[in-house]
């Protein structure tokens, strides 16, 4: 595709990220109809955020998706079924398009978070090939598809998201939520050293009764 994309919605991406799943983890029931894809849009498990789509919002959702060619509603059955078309539209390959699904699927990700999680869909051979094809993804000519965040206090590793649905607002929000963790930190340091002196002069007391 010439142009890049438009923005997309948290329920698009979702939907992409559950066609691409079930794809490779149910081939047996792709495509997709829409009961199916309203199942697996609100699945509980491996999904975040949560969500609760209505079946009229996964239609309008299709819609929007079809209207970009990147969902295409398959003919020959009494039941509508949907198939992506992702990799061809975006020219990705397999590898990729794992790692965009789970992206989409789960939210923000570490190198070895999305080894783990892409299990199902593709078998990467270390965490070296997982940032390789991350690389790629984040330098595509065509418009970047993935960003690095900064790293999180505390965090040994950067977490990876999607751009499917524009720019992260980045701020100093974690760094700001740090503190009040690190206070309360602190404060039960405190409690304990406090508790640990009662109990001391509790042992004094009793030792000079016994005594």
């Amino acid at each position: 595709m010439a142009e890049p994309l438009p923005e997309l919605s948290l329920l698009e991406t979702r939907i992409l990220g559950t066609l691409l799943e079930k794809q490779r983890t149910v081939p047996d029931t792709y495509p997709l109809s829409v009961n199916a894809l309203q199942a697996g849009c609100n699945q509980k498990t491996s999904r975040n955020p949560v969500i609760e789509a209505a079946e009229a919002d996964i239609v309008q959702a299709l819609d929007t998706l079809k209207g970009l060619w990147l969902v295409n509603e398959v003919s020959g059955s009494r039941v509508s079924r949907f198939e992506h078309r992702l990799e061809k539209i975006l020219g990705l390959p397999t590898q990729a398009t794992a790692l965009l699904a789970v992206l989409m699927l789960r939210g923000p990700q570490t190198a070895g978070e999305l080894r783990l999680n892409c299990e199902r869909l593709h078998r990467f051979a270390d965490i070296s090939s997982v940032e390789a094809f991350l690389e790629e993804l984040a330098s595509r000519e065509a418009g970047a598809l993935v960003v690095e965040l900064p790293r999180l206090p505390g965090a040994r590793e950067n977490r990876w998201m999607h751009l499917l649905s524009g720019q992260p607002e980045i701020d100093a929000a974690p760094a700001a939520r740090s503190a009040p963790a690190s206070q309360e930190v602190e404060a039960l340091k405190a409690r304990v050293a406090a508790l640990e002196a009662e109990m001391a002069e509790m042992r004094e007391r009793l030792a000079a009764l016994g005594a």
